[in-house]
Protein backbone atom coordinates (compact mmCIF):
# COMPACT_ATOMS: atom_id res chain seq x y z
CA UNK A 1 0.00 0.00 0.00
CA UNK A 2 1.38 3.28 -0.88
CA UNK A 3 1.73 6.06 1.89
CA UNK A 4 0.23 9.37 0.54
CA UNK A 5 2.46 12.51 0.35
CA UNK A 6 3.08 14.57 3.15
CA UNK A 7 3.78 18.37 2.44
CA UNK A 8 5.08 20.50 4.90
CA UNK A 9 3.41 23.62 5.87
CA UNK A 10 5.21 25.98 4.52
CA UNK A 11 5.30 23.81 1.04
CA UNK A 12 1.17 24.28 1.11
CA UNK A 13 0.80 27.99 1.51
CA UNK A 14 2.99 28.62 -0.97
CA UNK A 15 0.84 26.28 -3.14
CA UNK A 16 -2.11 28.16 -1.50
CA UNK A 17 -0.27 31.35 -1.72
CA UNK A 18 -1.58 32.50 1.87
CA UNK A 19 0.00 33.48 4.89
CA UNK A 20 0.55 31.82 8.05
CA UNK A 21 -1.41 33.57 9.98
CA UNK A 22 -4.07 33.72 7.30
CA UNK A 23 -4.03 29.92 7.48
CA UNK A 24 -4.39 29.59 10.86
CA UNK A 25 -7.53 32.40 10.61
CA UNK A 26 -8.97 30.01 8.27
CA UNK A 27 -8.44 27.10 10.31
CA UNK A 28 -10.09 28.86 13.38
CA UNK A 29 -13.04 28.78 11.25
CA UNK A 30 -13.13 25.16 10.31
CA UNK A 31 -12.14 26.15 6.45
CA UNK A 32 -9.05 24.77 6.26
CA UNK A 33 -6.82 21.54 4.88
CA UNK A 34 -6.72 19.06 7.77
CA UNK A 35 -3.17 19.02 9.71
CA UNK A 36 -1.35 16.23 10.80
CA UNK A 37 0.69 16.76 14.00
CA UNK A 38 4.08 14.56 13.81
CA UNK A 39 5.49 13.02 17.29
CA UNK A 40 8.15 15.68 16.69
CA UNK A 41 6.01 18.41 16.78
CA UNK A 42 6.17 19.23 12.62
CA UNK A 43 2.92 20.21 11.09
CA UNK A 44 1.70 18.36 7.87
CA UNK A 45 -0.76 18.10 5.64
CA UNK A 46 -1.54 14.81 3.21
CA UNK A 47 -1.68 15.31 -0.54
CA UNK A 48 -5.22 14.12 -0.52
CA UNK A 49 -6.61 16.40 1.71
CA UNK A 50 -5.17 19.48 0.29
CA UNK A 51 -6.41 18.39 -3.29
CA UNK A 52 -9.61 17.20 -1.48
CA UNK A 53 -9.48 21.04 0.11
CA UNK A 54 -8.94 22.59 -3.75
CA UNK A 55 -11.68 20.79 -4.84
CA UNK A 56 -14.09 21.63 -1.97
CA UNK A 57 -13.37 25.26 -3.21
CA UNK A 58 -13.83 24.69 -6.48
CA UNK A 59 -17.21 23.95 -5.44
CA UNK A 60 -18.10 26.68 -3.34
CA UNK A 61 -17.38 29.33 -5.84
CA UNK A 62 -19.41 27.21 -8.47
CA UNK A 63 -22.65 27.54 -6.37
Amino acid sequence: MARSQMLKLPEVLEEIGMSRAAFYRMRARGKAPRLVKLPNGQLRVRRSDLDDWWADCEQSTAA
